[in-house]
């Protein structure tokens, strides 16, 4: 009895000992995001276990975990009509609020879910509820892109899939078969679904062929540069969950096919050294210290590498390819872009660069809502549905949407 109340202790204390992480005092419900940190935390510990043993890719154990108690097939309801359908060959997930009458003219979201461009899917709950709450509470037609996923491609097929399937929907006759407004369609993303709206509308600002162009883009906590992993953000919240900052340069590099021993030279900056005469454009372009207020910038310093790396960017072009790193955008294009929203948390790695993307938008001539949240972490909104309920996730979502409504 003695020997078996010891060992429920010992494992007791054991798990409390993994659960627990010290987290900064103004995050939201810091012990609900323990939980599910460690729970996020397990499954990778399972995913790189079984990939050192050969059994799997370490990233599909994980996207099968992340989705496989959430998937949902394509479910109507009184006011939204739900379809699984292809444009140009790209699976979306098409959702139709049936309010009024079939000759009214409906707004319009092309949504890009995130997960590192590696995990998630349009039909998983999380987003299946955003697009449908979305679709009801607009009154509109919501599309959401299920484009294809590292490890099975990699980029540029995730960008070229997004792009794509908007494309295809902007066309005049797909817009009237869906009964939407052509000058009121709207392009969002979050997290690396933001990377791909980001990217998506900067195309579409460029392409002549496309005549109609977005009136909005909004983007949630979004990924947008690859060439310093040492911002003030990066920095302050490299160990807070649930992106930590080497997850992040993991899912780059799986996103851009680099080899995974890079990971050490990207957390130094060693790929964008001051020797790499190719990158001094592009590294002006993520300068924080000009770019980020001073509230943010406080005492961090700018990690600058004198000798580098070279290899990084001989193996990896893509690091410094527009269509992967939005944030180094010519000023050219950022004058042709939409009215924009961002969305960024303070707990997050990606705080800054959703910050530097909207100050470069704003020194461009482009109307900016730069919407913050000092209790957020990175992915709250989806974490604001059933079974976590954060209060961070419920706020953000809402103001999300009241923000297209007010302005689609």
């Amino acid at each position: 009895m003695k020997s078996t109340l010891c060992f429920a202790v010992f494992c007791s204390v054991l798990t409390a000992y993994y659960i627990y992480i010290p987290l900064p005092h103004t995050i939201s419900e810091p012990w609900k995001l323990m939980m599910l940190d460690a729970t996020f935390r397990g499954v990778q510990h399972l995913g790189n276990l079984a990939h050192s043993l050969g059994l799997s890719h370490h990233i599909k154990v994980l996207n099968f975990a992340v989705t496989f108690f959430g998937m949902l097939s394509p479910t109507s309801s009184e006011g939204v009509r739900v379809t699984d359908t292809v444009f140009d060959g790209v699976q979306v997930r098409v959702f139709e609020a049936t309010r009024g009458s079939d000759s009214e003219l409906k707004r319009s979201v092309v949504y890009i879910h995130g997960g590192g461009w590696s995990l998630g899917s349009a039909r998983m709950q999380s987003y299946d509820y955003l697009c449908r709450k979305m679709a009801e509470d607009l009154n509109a037609v919501v599309v959401s892109v299920d484009y294809r996923l590292a490890p099975e491609v990699h980029f540029p097929e995730q960008y070229n899939d997004a792009y794509i399937a908007t494309k295809q929907f902007l066309l005049p006759e797909m817009l009237a078969k869906y009964s939407v407004d052509p000058n009121r369609v709207a392009v969002s993303g979050d997290s690396a679904g933001g990377n791909l709206a980001a990217a998506v509308s900067q195309q579409l600002a460029l392409d002549s062929s496309v005549t109609n162009k977005p009136k909005l883009q909004s983007l949630i906590y979004p990924v947008l540069q690859a060439l310093d992993f040492n911002t003030p953000s990066y920095q302050q919240n490299r160990d807070v969950p649930i992106l930590y900052r080497p997850l992040m340069i993991k899912f780059w590099l799986e996103y851009l096919n680099g080899d995974p021993s890079f990971i050490h030279s990207l957390l130094v900056n060693n790929h964008t050294s001051l020797d790499l005469s190719q990158i001094a454009t592009s590294r002006e372009k993520v300068n924080w210290t000009l770019l980020l207020p001073s509230t943010l910038k406080k005492n961090y310093k700018p990690v600058v590498q004198a000798t580098g790396t070279p290899k990084v960017i001989q193996e990896v072009p893509a690091l410094l390819d527009v269509r992967a790193v939005p944030l180094i955008a010519d000023e050219d294009v950022l004058k042709l872009l939409p009215q924009t929203y961002v969305l960024t948390c303070e707990h997050d790695v990606l705080r800054d660069d959703g910050i530097m993307y909207a100050r470069r938008l704003e020194q461009a001539g482009i109307h900016v809502t730069h919407d913050h949240y000092e209790d957020g972490f990175h992915g709250c909104m989806i974490f604001g549905l059933w079974p976590t309920y954060f209060s961070v996730g419920i706020r953000t979502m809402h103001n999300y949407i009241k923000w297209l409504d007010q302005n689609l």
